[in-house]
């Protein structure tokens, strides 16, 4: 699709991070990263939602899925873990609508495991770290 953000970096025609690519899939950072690392793994061929896949699509999707996992172990990501994510809709937070994939870290102690929903971004620390901030930014 002409109009598809995704399927122009897959054409080349808008440049991108790559960080891999197979026969039928691209992945490439994450331009509004929300970690350290943030790789989108999209598919060549446009799909718009997860809703549209057909069932002779799993082997791609499995494709796409071993894909973030051999991506996640060249980051360094394994160790420490990390999140295989993806966005069904608006309401669910997909502002691109061709199928994608995001791989983010994790880590133990970490409280943070949806830092966007939709348009609204989820606190990045616990609350009680947000309240200490508030107290020191308001004290005289």
């Amino acid at each position: 699709m002409s109009d598809c953000l995704f399927c122009r970096i897959v054409a080349g025609e808008i440049p991108a991070d790559l960080v891999a690519e197979g026969d039928d899939w691209v992945a490439f950072r994450d331009i509004n990263a929300q970690a350290p690392t943030h790789v989108l793994i999209v598919p060549r061929r446009h799909i718009a939602t997860l809703d549209d896949l057909a069932p002779s699509d799993t082997p791609l999707v499995g494709t796409l899925v071993a894909a973030a996992a051999e991506i996640a172990r060249n980051e360094g990501l394994v160790e420490g873990g990390y999140r295989l994510a993806a966005n069904c809709g608006a309401g669910a937070g997909q502002s691109v609508f061709h199928i994608h994939l995001h791989v983010v870290p994790r880590w133990n102690g970490d409280t943070n495991f949806m830092p966007v929903t939709a348009d609204t971004r989820v606190l990045p620390e616990a609350l009680e770290a947000t309240y200490d901030r508030v107290v020191a930014a308001l004290a005289p």
